[in-house]
Order: C-alpha cells, then structure tokens, then sequence
C-alpha cells in the first residue's frame, strides 16, 4: 500500500461500509481500482476491509471476520431483531467445525427473503426466549446450547460429533440439549443431533481425536479410553486414546491444523522420549494424521494388528 493511499484511508480503521468510504473521500471508481489492486478487499455487498489485514488472517478467523462484516455492513440498514445462528453463531463461540462453509446464518422472528439479505446470508425464521440469546463478540446469537442444537439439524453426522464433543468440553449443559432434541421429533436433522448427543465425548481434545473415535465406532473396533494417563521412567503421560489391558495406544499428530500452536522442537524431543521408556514397558503405538482417517481399510488393519499381537 502507497503512503499517499495509507494517508487517504481513514486512520485507526480497517473495515467499512461504502458510505464510510464516501464520506472519506472515495468515489466508486476509487474503490473500485483499490478493490483490483488488493488494497481493500470486498467482504460483502457494500462492505470492505484493509486487503493487508485480510491477506494475514489464517482461515478461522477469516470466517469471523465476514461475520464481522455482515455485522457491520446491516448496521443501518437491516431490520433489528435478529442475532446469528447455527454455524454462525458457533464460530462466535469458537466451536470446532469441521468443512463448514462462510454462509452467514441469521435467526429473525419473522421470515425474510434471502435476496433481501444478501446471497451470503442463510435467514432462519424463529421466535427465540430471551435465555436463547446471548452477547458474544459484540454481537448478539444464540446460546451455546441452541447453536449445538441448531448447526446439528444441518450438519452431517461427522460435523455434528466433532460439534458437540467441543460444546461439551466448554461446557454445554447435554440435558438441555437432550431436552431441545426431544421437542424435535419428526424435524429434518434430527438424527444427525440424537447420534451425537450420544456419541459426544467432552474429553476428545480435538477434530481429529473424535474423527478418530468416530472411525472405530463405525468399523465395529472395541473403543479405546480417553486421555489415558500412564507412568514411565519419564514422568506422567497423557495418552489420546488407549486399550489399558492390551497396552495399545492410538495418537493422532494433527492437532496443529486446530489449534494456535505447533509443538517445538524440544515438545517433540520429550514426547517421543516419553514414548520410548513406554514402549520399554511393553507399549504399542499407532501414530495416524489426517489423511489416515480416509484411508479405512489400512486404518483397520494397523488397529487390529496392534490390537491382536
């Protein structure tokens, strides 16, 4: 970005309506150019960012950053009453998800068109009770629990475990949420939300680790334990998965993808010491990543390897 542009955007902000940008002096043709130079990138119909802001955001936060824009965007616009939902709303509370799209999902009371709220905008129509609402971020969705329940009557199986194993984790109250799902008999989805409120572990730590759990169900392998704590000559271990009696342990390496870290070199080093003086006392270890998870067939084979020997 030039320092005469630098100079002419306004100071202190990133993201703006297109009134803002006229009222600072820019024209349609001037937006416009910026827009092809990548110094303002287009979020959504009459709503932009600063391009170098966008261009260093990872994903998740790329995906809160068009919240964000809706929520600036309909500032004077939109009619008041609606809050964000489903998916929407469970990035807001930072829930996992798992190959979720960036629609912006609003709940109203009354029903709108989706034309009349923009192409990137899914509009639900329903009357919510104040403890279904909550402030997250600034902006007002739904409670924790209802956008569990919510997202699962429009999430696949998959989606909706690793959901509502995260909901869990943070704290999510799973008789509410058993409650709202018997209310929902006959409704599409449902099966997609009673499957995971019975499946759900709160202790699963990642995506992965409940893809993983998911997996074994589905091909009817005797399910392991959760972060196993074991004893070494190195200290404590927290395994991911584990069958106890067999001394097998399942590790998945790729929770970086979930989380804001990636183990240092040093991490590496004591875990796989840790690893060692566990293997020395008769333990068998499965590594897998993510591609591991589509590849069925050779996943089994290693499980029931390790699991026989």
């Amino acid at each position: 970005m030039t320092e005469k542009t630098r100079h002419q955007l306004p100071e202190g902000m990133d993201l703006w309506r297109t009134s803002e940008l006229h009222q600072a002096g820019f024209n349609d043709r001037k937006i416009a150019s910026l827009v092809r130079s990548g110094e303002l990138v287009r979020l959504r119909r009459g709503c932009y960012l600063r391009g170098n802001i966008w261009a260093a955001q990872k994903p998740s936060v790329r995906s809160l950053q068009l919240i964000a824009a809706h929520a600036h965007g309909t500032l004077t616009t939109s009619a008041r009453g609606f809050v964000y939902s489903h998916t929407s709303a469970a990035r807001l509370h930072g829930l996992f998800l798992l190959d979720v799209d960036d629609l912006v999902h609003v709940t109203a009371p009354t029903t709108a068109s989706r034309s009349s709220h923009g192409m990137d905008v899914v509009p639900h129509t329903r009357t919510l009770e104040p403890g279904d609402i909550r402030t997250v971020r600034g902006m007002a969705c739904t409670s924790l629990e209802r956008t569990v329940v919510d997202s699962c009557l429009i999430l696949n199986d998959r989606q909706s475990l690793v959901l509502m194993d995260h909901a869990l984790r943070l704290g999510a109250d799973r008789a509410q949420m058993q409650r709202m799902c018997d209310q929902l008999k006959g409704r599409n989805g449902v099966a997609a939300l009673r499957k995971a409120l019975v499946n759900a572990d709160a202790r699963s730590e990642s995506p992965g680790e409940t893809l993983t759990r998911e997996l074994l169900q589905r091909l009817r392998i005797e399910m392991p334990d959760l972060q196993v704590e074991v004893l070494s000559a190195e200290g404590k271990h927290r395994l991911d998965l584990a069958w106890r009696e067999k001394k097998v342990a399942l590790e998945f390496d790729g929770k970086a993808k979930y989380f804001d870290y990636a183990p240092t070199g040093e991490v590496l080093y004591q875990e796989r010491q840790r690893e060692k003086a566990l293997t020395e006392l008769g333990w068998t270890f499965i590594r897998i990543r993510w591609r591991d998870l589509y590849r069925e067939q050779e996943f089994k084979m290693r499980v029931l390897r390790a699991l026989s020997r």
